[in-house]
């Protein structure tokens, strides 16, 4: 927080509220970066590690952290957004989004193409995910959208 109120008082409910740290105007611009660099470090040092961006299915494993895809061990060469596309929807397992979901979640809200365009990365992570697993499957919810559903 950036601000002239600079009372004990207004500094704590700022913090209080959720500010990082609290500067009162006027300040000095190196006292500022030095403050954005000390955020930024203990947020880095507090952030996801590999293991909480990777998935694990029956013969598949899905790393965001690597931006790797591995078939019964081996590596599959996959686009980045295919990679998304599937890691969202088995991070999801069993839940039906919609095509305009899965653009806003995974090509985000501001994507100005067409909406089939998930079609043509659902249909190419088909062809690299046939006969993979008897546990799991790509499925289209016919008037719906499209799920990754954990067989029982």
């Amino acid at each position: 927080m950036i601000t002239a109120k600079g009372e004990v008082f207004d500094k704590v409910l700022g913090l209080e509220l959720g500010a990082d740290d609290f500067i009162v105007k006027p300040f000095d611009t190196k006292e500022v970066t030095a403050r954005v660099k000390a955020v930024l470090r203990r947020s880095a040092a507090s952030g996801p590690k590999e293991s909480d961006e990777t998935l694990r299915f029956d013969n598949m494993e899905i790393s965001r952290a690597k931006y790797e895809l591995k078939i019964a061990g081996k590596a599959v060469d996959v686009p980045p957004k295919e990679l998304d596309l599937l890691y969202f929807l088995a991070s999801n397992a069993n839940r039906v989004f919609t095509r305009d979901q899965l653009l806003d979640k995974v090509w985000g809200f501001d994507y100005l193409g067409d909406s089939r365009t998930v079609d043509v990365h659902v249909k190419r992570l088909r062809e690299k995910l046939e006969g993979v697993s008897d546990k799991w499957i790509l499925k289209t919810v016919w008037g719906v959208g499209y799920k990754f559903e954990i067989l029982q």
